[in-house]
This record gives C-alpha cells, structure tokens and sequence, in this order.
C-alpha cells in the first residue's frame, strides 16, 4: 500500500512540473492549473484596478485620467464610471470591489467628521490620515482644487483693484452678492468674521451666478473654481489667504489592500502635474466643446508625458 501511494506522488509531482513549464490560464492551459489571474503585485504588470468615479463629468474625466495612465504602466484596468453618491462609492472601495476613486480630500473630510475645522491641505489630509478606515488610504492630493471662491468679473477685479478676499472686504459694502440659497445664513458671519466682509445685499442666484456675474447684476458670486464658466464669462476668483473655504484637492482614495507600488507611483505622478488651471481647462472641452471625457484625458497624459 505504501508503494501505490509513492508511485502515485512521483506522477503528481511530474504532472504538477508539466504544468508549471506549459501555458496556463488560457483555453489551452494545464487542467491542474487554476490559476485564473496574475495575483495583483506580480512581475506580470502593474497588477489590477478597477476605477470609480461619482456621477459628474469632472470624477468621470479624473477617473479616465487615472485609467489611462494606469494601463500605459501595464496595469489591468476596468472602469465603473457614474457610481453615484459618496456613500455608496465609499463603502465600494471599503470593500475591495472599487481599487481607486477619484476624490475631494476637504468633502471626504467632512463626509468623515462633520465637526473638523481643517482647512488648509495639509491640515485636511493630516486629518484624513488618522479617521479613513483601516481598509482605506489616500495618495498624494494634487495642487487641482474644485472649491468654493467669491468670484468677480476681469472689469470688477480691474476697477476695484481686487486680488484677495481681504482686497474685497474695503469695498465689498457697496457690492450685491449672489450664490446658492443657503450661500447667506452659511457664509455671512463667517466672511465678517475672517475678513471683515460686508455686503450691501445677498441674492439666491443658484446655478446662475456666473451668468449674473457676466450681466452684472451681482458683482460677487460663490462660483466652483473648475467650472467652465470661470474661463466661458472671463471671471477671476479672489484669493483667500486665511482658507475660510476649506481645501477641496484632488485625492486618489484606494482600497489598500489592493494598491500596488506602481499604482501608487502612477497616481502620485498624475498628482504631482494636475493643476486647477489644467482641470478648469479640460472641463471647459467637456462643457463647452462637448468632446469626450476619455478623449480630454488622453491629451491631457499625452501632453504631460504621463502616456
């Protein structure tokens, strides 16, 4: 009996090194190989990731731009564009079934902790260090802001001599203000607080205050600073040297368990080179010239020597 079970080792074992010298994986592949896939950090390639975004042209486009990226650096790539919202992107990369998103460190932030008061981007992703999940980490956040701003026209700015929100608070009691709804009973304290900013009236202008800003019928608006109608009606967003507005930098979230080393250099890379001009710029071929997000991001790279 013992003889059978050694001449039964002796053919596994040389069954088992046919396999490792033959192909594996494919349709003519060993059958005692099951392997389905390169595990994620093999010599392979860069490993795996699959890439989400929310649902908005700009984490679209982010999205892209890491995807391509990611897949010149010879790592396996499937998009999941247009999740939706941050609950449930986030519990997606907690659980592994999301590698990366594209995320807003200051909105994560306060997804996270309502309460914190970091402001500036150091400060914020400090803090977002110490309260992500165990399952999560963050990269490098690039200098590209999506953020809250007053925003004036190019003739308002010239005029009134304006660079800085402090510029704004020796005039600003001669100026209507527009924003959303909540713009007032959220922001009046706090720009008089901080700046000393008071204005002659606050007008609810929502979705249309670059429009009023360009007609003139509000002179200051709480404008996105990549919204394309920053370049679209030539405004100029005032500086805020004292971060009322909290920063809001692009963030690569990934599940870490699943990043690799070239992931993460990838990414970090992309980072180092986005910029809220680029990003207002690549928005503005979106909404204004409507051509593909996977096209914008392609260029993007390309120009920027990151494909």
């Amino acid at each position: 009996m013992r003889r059978t079970y050694g001449i039964a080792g002796i053919l596994l074992s040389a069954m088992l090194a046919l396999a490792a010298c033959g192909g594996g994986g494919g349709t003519g592949g060993n059958p005692l190989d099951t392997t389905s896939a390169a595990p994620s950090g093999s010599a392979s390639g860069g490993g795996t990731a699959v890439i989400g975004s929310f649902d908005f042209d700009e984490s679209v486009l982010l999205a892209s731009i890491y995807a391509q990226a990611l897949e010149a650096k010879g790592v396996q790539v499937e998009e999941k564009p247009r999740i939706g919202s941050r609950e449930v992107v986030l519990d997606q990369v907690k659980s592994g079934g999301l590698t990366i998103v594209p995320e807003y460190n200051g909105n994560l932030l306060a997804f996270l902790d309502p309460k914190s008061t970091a402001a500036t981007t150091d400060e914020v992703d400090a803090e977002l260090q110490q309260k992500l999940p165990a399952e999560l980490e963050i990269l490098e956040s690039a200098p590209a802001e999506d953020k809250d701003s007053l925003s004036v026209s190019r003739q308002t700015q010239t005029e009134q001599s304006l660079t800085t929100m402090e510029d704004l608070a020796k005039v600003s009691k001669d100026m209507v203000v527009g924003g959303p709804p909540e713009f007032k009973s959220r922001w009046e304290a706090r720009f008089k607080e901080v700046y000393g900013i008071e204005f002659k009236e606050w007008k609810p202008t929502g979705p249309t205050t670059a429009d009023a800003l360009k007609d003139g019928s509000i002179q200051v608006g709480n404008v996105f600073t990549t919204d394309p109608k920053m370049t679209a009606n030539d405004l100029v967003p005032l500086e805020d040297p004292k971060n009322i507005f909290p920063a809001q930098n692009v963030t690569p979230l990934l599940h870490k368990a699943s990043a690799t080393d070239a992931i993460r250099t990838t990414l970090n890379g992309i980072s180092a080179k986005l910029t809220t001009e680029s990003l207002l710029d690549m928005m503005q071929k979106i909404s204004v010239n409507k051509d593909e997000p996977a096209t914008v991001a392609k260029e993007w790279l390309t120009t920027n020597g990151l494909a």
